[in-house]
């Protein structure tokens, strides 16, 4: 297999790893998908969350983080992917008020602008590991979770023992002022899923592309625009990436090249103030890859997770 100039150095690891297994568009009647879902109470910043994850696999454990106003389901297809499965225990959550986490009960959440902070961003997952007792947990997270990655890498390297930022950068330029279209009465749930459909790849399959969409607008209408206030105003990591230690931390970036927003220019820019990190551009993919090509996006992502299993010993 011809493999993309920007992996050559995972080629070694690729010949080693047997074929990836395409996701099946459709089961028979009565098929179970892999992905068990639950509840756990997290108190994060003196508050009781009750939040929703699933989970799927076993060995190393990696949290997944979805896009902004979306939720775990985006991460579908890997959860059936035994390549993965036979060596990670995949957990995807979701955000409070987003997919099957609902608002904390008890203070007047609704009294209050919906933003979401970067260290309520950071405390989440930290206490997600710490609740359920991961041991040096992997995390991978896009766009939103992508930079989230990048955070907890300088941050919280401790804890975890390699992040994986899909469409991340330093730092994004735009002004939330400009972005209150996203909640508006006039403005239908719709346009959100259209505009979502912008920044992917045209090769992507589009039954992919339109499921990644209805994601989109079927949220939560304040929910975007809130996510988008630590992507866009809370988060800036173009003073502190040159402290994040890799030794410490592995550090991955990988960017879509159809992404108009976690451009791959940014991508290589976060790589190179980040010494020991690694990066590349995916092909045929856009700003949702996992969601809208999977196939694509697994031609980047094992050789990476092969490089996880190496550094720990699995």
């Amino acid at each position: 297999m011809d493999y993309p100039e920007a992996i050559r150095a995972f080629e070694p690891a690729l010949a080693s790893m047997p074929a990836v297994t395409p996701p099946q568009a459709a089961k028979p009647s009565g098929t179970f998908d892999s992905p068990v879902g639950r509840y756990v109470h997290l108190e994060i910043e003196n508050q009781d969350y009750r939040i929703y994850f699933e989970e799927a696999g076993s060995g190393i454990p990696m949290l997944l983080q979805h896009t902004a106003g979306a939720h775990g389901a985006q991460w579908r297809h890997l959860f059936e992917c035994r390549e993965i499965t036979d060596h990670f225990r995949l957990i995807a959550y979701d955000l409070p008020f987003h997919g099957k986490s609902l608002p904390p009960v008890g203070p007047k959440w609704w009294a209050e602008e919906y933003r979401l902070t970067a260290s309520f961003a950071r405390a989440l997952p930290v206490t997600l590991a710490r609740t359920l007792g991961l041991h040096r947990p992997v995390f991978m997270g896009c766009s939103v979770g992508g930079l989230l990655a990048l955070d907890l890498a300088r941050h919280h390297p401790d804890l975890f023992s390699a992040v994986i930022s899909l469409e991340g950068a330093l730092k994004i330029e735009a002004a939330i002022s400009d972005l209150g279209r996203l909640w508006h009465p006039q403005v239908s749930n719709e346009y959100k899923g259209r505009l979502m459909n912008g920044l992917m790849s045209p090769t992507s399959p589009e039954a992919y592309r339109k499921e990644t969409s209805q994601v989109y607008a079927s949220g939560w209408p304040p929910a975007f625009l809130g996510d988008l206030h630590y992507y866009v105003a809370d988060y800036d990591l173009r003073e502190e990436a040159s402290k994040i230690d890799t030794n410490r931390v592995a550090v991955h970036i990988l960017s879509g090249e159809y992404d108009p927003s976690g451009t791959m220019e940014r991508g290589q820019a976060a790589q190179a103030a980040i010494a020991g990190s690694t990066w590349a551009g995916m092909t045929d993919v856009g700003h949702f890859p996992m969601s809208e090509n999977p196939e694509a996006f697994l031609v980047y992502l094992l050789p990476i997770l092969e490089q996880v299993r190496r550094r720990q010993g699995s």
